[in-house]
Formats: structure tokens, sequence, C-alpha cells
């Protein structure tokens, strides 16, 4: 039943959605988190030194956990740095 009078409102805008990136660990198994493995942390660390978030990097929880945690073992015995060296001028 449609009322003539009721005002109606704005459509809202449509979400796209995007296919999800799955967990590389989780896809392939012969892959570990290691600390000593720089290489592969290096994917999860931003150019400025940060700590790339879940939804960027793809990784399920608990994986996300164990490379935060690799990535912070790294950092303190300098394998990895905790910020990018960038020139002061």
């Amino acid at each position: 039943m449609s009322y003539p009078n009721k005002p109606s409102r704005p459509a809202a805008p449509r979400r796209r959605f995007t296919r999800r990136k799955g967990c590389r660990f989780c896809g392939d198994k012969t892959l570990k988190i290691d600390y000593k493995e720089i290489r592969t942390l290096r994917y999860f660390v931003s150019e400025r030194g940060k700590i790339v978030p879940r939804r960027i990097s793809g990784n399920c929880a608990i994986h996300q956990r164990k490379v935060t945690e690799a990535i912070k073992r790294a950092r303190n015995i300098a394998l990895l740095p905790f910020t990018s060296a960038h020139n002061v001028d």
C-alpha cells in the first residue's frame, strides 16, 4: 500500500563488495611465521615502519597476532627497524 503524501527517503549509496583476501598462512601450510625470516615479515610492515592491519594484509586473526609478535621480536634484536630512516632537512 502506498501513501501519496509520505516523503520518500533518498536512496542509500550502494556498497561495493570486494573479494576478501585469504590468509596466506592458512592457504599455504608450508609457510612459517618466524622472526628470523625478514623477507616474509617485510610484506607486513609499511614504508614508515608500521605494522600493516589485518584488513589490508588479509591475514586471519590468529596469524596476524603471530606476525605482529614476530615483527616485534625482529625489531628488538635489530633485524627490522622501528621506523623508517628519512632525511630531516
